[in-house]
């Protein structure tokens, strides 16, 4: 969908765009021409209104003439700088709430050109907390969003709630599983969770964040992603080349890379840095009416994010 929607835009950029070049160098041109040579002619004054009736310009033209500016805007600032997106599933929460609306920054991974995403300009490389927006890897047409937890080289290992990495260096600390540091903060109940959740605070690299824990369900080991290439136990994994683990903030309510497996860089779209708006959807009880209807708006959660 978001690929189908770049390239509607880039069509209608180019069109819009050539024929505000031609009226810009041929029609507009001739239409002043002879609108002059009319006022020449006259014995009176005309006014605007009879000059626009000589020669007057195609409505189509007049549109696309007036649009393209608008439109271009709206290219470079979807496809190179920021793009919006909303948050459907609570697989991020407490970091992210459904009815989120957040903004990409399209250009923290590298300048990509719109329509199959090849990097044109290297900028940077994901960091280890990174919250980022990528196109999953078993269906592209769809954005997924998580956090960055491994780099390419690591291995990750989750235990019993408890992640660990083995981070790619070369200082003497590798090889060693570092635990990440969890304290916890309490219990707390979400509307969109069926039980009390546990949350904690965690530090991935040089980020603090808050995740949430279900101490009521199993680590799902049967189902996670096992690699074909490397001998690991089921609850490990060896970050490929190229390529990053991910995963939610909801630690048992998120289907991410120990379900489905590694995100390769061209996947990347960009990193969420803000949200700009919220909102609190109704739940009708009777379910009658529709779950997209905003009741409110969470102006305490506009900023940035962590």
């Amino acid at each position: 969908m978001a690929n189908t929607f770049a390239l509607i835009l880039v069509i209608i950029t180019l069109l819009t765009g050539i024929i505000w070049v031609i009226d810009k160098l041929k029609w507009g041109p001739a239409r002043k021409k002879a609108r002059l040579m009319a006022q020449q002619q006259a014995t009176v004054e005309l006014d605007e209104e009879v000059l626009a009736s000589i020669a007057p310009e195609n409505i189509l033209i007049e549109n696309a003439r007036s649009l393209f500016p608008v439109i271009a805007c709206v290219f470079i600032l979807r496809s190179f700088l920021y793009e919006p997106f909303q948050i459907p599933s609570g697989s991020m929460m407490p970091t992210l709430l459904i009815g989120d609306f957040i903004l990409v920054e399209k250009f923290s991974y590298g300048v990509k050109e719109p329509i199959w995403q090849n990097k044109l300009i290297s900028v940077g490389e994901p960091k280890r907390g990174d919250v980022t927006v990528f196109k999953y890897p078993e269906d592209p047409r769809v954005d997924f969003i998580k956090r960055v937890v491994g780099l390419p080289g690591d291995k990750i290992v989750y235990k019993d709630k408890q992640l660990y990495i083995i981070e790619a260096c070369d200082s003497g600390d590798c090889g060693i599983y570092k635990a990440l540091d969890m304290q916890y903060i309490g219990d707390e109940k979400y509307q969109d969770e069926e039980v009390t959740m546990q949350k904690y605070s965690e530090i991935l690299g040089s980020v603090a964040h808050k995740i949430l824990v279900n101490p009521y369900r199993r680590d799902q080991v049967a189902y996670y992603y096992q690699q074909e290439d490397v001998k690991t136990y089921a609850y490990e994994w060896i970050v490929p080349k190229g390529h990053y683990f991910m995963m939610g903030d909801n630690r048992d309510n998120s289907k991410d890379s120990r379900y489905w497996g590694f995100v390769p860089e061209k996947n990347l779209v960009g990193k969420a840095v803000a949200i700009w708006i919220s909102f609190e959807f109704y739940r009708d009880p009777n379910g009658v009416l529709p779950t997209w209807i905003p009741s409110g708006v969470r102006f305490n959660r506009i900023g940035g994010i962590k």
